[in-house]
């Protein structure tokens, strides 16, 4: 039995990915992965494939697409395809270090402040406006809490480099980020499409670096009609 393993970002959890769990078709196995427990994204990887059996399908979001790819790494046969959203795959940067303590400091000070400071910049501007997304996201950020948000916070900075195994991946990867995803933007994704062998990178409009919850409708389509075209994610008779 294949696995549709959802796997939220930071300070994130199954709200994110609720679009697929919705439109999914009935009999598929969904796993909502929890990262939160966890140091570093090789960890994260590692739980999430001790409590998945068998093959699956990896979707991340963000951090959780940094994971879906390690997942690829760490078990590459158990991996049937990548669905890759709002996402990076570099190591950390010169000068990251410093930007995060600081958020990680906000964070324990005051969660709600680091929700107002850092949710808005992970918008479509059009949407910030939208007091119920906004909401929802807020108490998103708040359930996960300042200790959360650090332990992911330091697993991002002590990141894989990606890029140095993408080209090992063989199963088929969709890429997928929102034409206002100022975080994770266009020329990232088709970095990443550019080191796969078998990627595909698509862009829905309107929707920033939360964009499977700005879009649920279009990721969830464009997600799921590129599983079926890749014989993927339609159950068999055994699952259904």
């Amino acid at each position: 039995m294949t696995t549709l393993t959802l796997i939220p970002g930071l300070v994130s959890d199954a709200r994110v990915w609720a679009c697929l769990r919705r439109a999914a078709p009935a009999g598929l196995a969904i796993h909502d992965a929890d990262i939160t427990r966890d140091v570093s994204i090789p960890a994260m990887a590692a739980r999430l494939l001790a409590e998945v059996e068998g093959p699956l399908i990896a979707v991340g979001h963000s951090l959780g697409g940094r994971v879906a790819m390690e997942v690829a790494r760490q078990a590459p046969t158990r991996v049937q395809a990548l669905v890759l959203a709002n996402t990076g795959h570099n190591a950390r940067a010169v000068g990251e270090e410093p930007k995060r303590q600081a958020k990680i400091d906000l964070a324990h000070r005051d969660m709600a402040a680091l929700a107002a400071d850092w949710l808005p910049g992970m918008l479509d501007p059009a949407r910030i406006g939208d007091s119920a997304l906004m909401a929802d996201l807020t108490d998103m950020v708040l359930a996960a809490g300042p200790d959360v948000h650090e332990r992911q916070i330091r697993a991002l900075l002590g990141r894989p480099d990606a890029a140095t195994y993408l080209g090992q991946i063989t199963c088929p990867v969709l890429l997928m980020t929102g034409a206002q995803d100022l975080w994770s933007p266009v020329a990232q994704h088709q970095e990443i499409a550019d080191l796969t062998p078998h990627s595909d990178l698509h862009v829905i409009e309107h929707a920033g670096h939360f964009m499977p919850v700005e879009r649920p409708d279009e990721t969830a389509a464009l997600v799921l009609g590129w599983l079926s075209r890749q014989g993927l994610a339609t159950p068999t008779p055994q699952e259904a």
